[in-house]
């Protein structure tokens, strides 16, 4: 009998709000054959049964739904992945109080607690999820993220297009609105001039030229970069190699609208020369 064809699957879990049904639809718009709520024990069947056809990339969401089969989730998944199919799990988490709002919000009561209260429900859900988001090979905070920047972000990290190396993103983002838990590494570029004190440049972003060449017209700027760029081409390769498949560098000034987008803007630049596709994303550049 011959083997079914290597499969490139994504698991997609994690709690309940967290933006799966976000995830699943993202991943199916970049071309992926998706199921909602498969029980994992069919996980096997599902993979023989697409061996014969053309399904090359699937995506599925797993989460408290599977009930007394979410322990035999680890056990499943190590199957799959020996039966030869390359399988990366996406745990989407979020705060307890993202959470909260987005149920208001939305007058959902909790899949664990539709008696009780939803912070019942989210504490419940955080134990009998705790060994799957072990499990999991990457984890998302949708805390900070609407729907869009979520999907990008699935969209880029699990991308069909060949890559030499993990998928890169450059993030712009200010710190007084947090710094971002999804960034790898983490560059303060408070240190520059701030274009908000010149009365001209105050109201405009670092997307404009004159608010860009006053940031990066300085050798102190490009000193900044050339030392972070070197550091990110030295990094990365060994990341691929250690199995990351993907990078978020995130640049922090003080609000997200001037420095760090500027910089992050130049930093693409120069990263796409060595690695083709880079995703760029202004976190807060639209925030008051």
């Amino acid at each position: 009998m011959t083997a079914a064809p290597a499969k490139q699957i994504i698991v997609i879990t994690g709690m309940s709000g967290s933006g799966k049904s976000t995830a699943i639809r993202a991943l199916e718009d970049a071309g992926f054959f998706c199921i909602d709520n498969l029980p994992v024990l069919l996980l096997p069947k599902l993979t023989e049964l697409a061996g014969g056809g053309n399904i090359e990339r699937m995506a599925l969401v797993m989460d408290v739904r599977e009930g007394i089969f979410l322990k035999d989730a680890p056990r499943v998944l190590a199957d799959v992945r020996r039966a030869g199919h390359q399988v990366d799990v996406l745990f989407l988490d979020s705060s307890d109080d993202s959470l909260l709002r987005r149920f208001s919000e939305t007058r959902r009561r909790h899949p664990l607690a539709p008696e009780g209260t939803v912070a019942e429900g989210i504490r419940a859900e955080r134990e009998a999820l705790k060994d799957l988001r072990e499990l999991a090979d990457q984890v998302i905070d949708s805390s900070a993220l609407n729907v869009h920047d979520l999907k990008r972000m699935v969209q880029g990290r699990f991308s069909p297009e060949p890559t030499t190396g993990p998928s890169l993103s450059i993030m712009s983002f200010g710190y007084r609105y947090g710094v971002p838990p999804q960034a790898d590494l983490v560059f303060d570029v408070r240190f520059l001039p701030n274009p908000y004190f010149v009365p001209e440049l105050k109201g405009l972003t670092g997307k404009v030229p004159k608010v860009a060449a006053y940031v990066l017209d300085r050798d102190e700027t490009q000193q900044f970069l050339d030392k972070v760029v070197d550091l990110c081409r030295f990094l990365f390769p060994r990341y691929q190699k250690e199995g990351k498949a993907y990078l978020t560098v995130a640049l922090g000034c003080t609000g997200g609208k001037h420095r760090s987008v500027a910089l992050a803007a130049e930093m693409v630049r120069r990263l796409s020369e060595d690695y083709g596709r880079v995703q760029l994303w202004d976190r807060d550049i639209e925030k008051e």
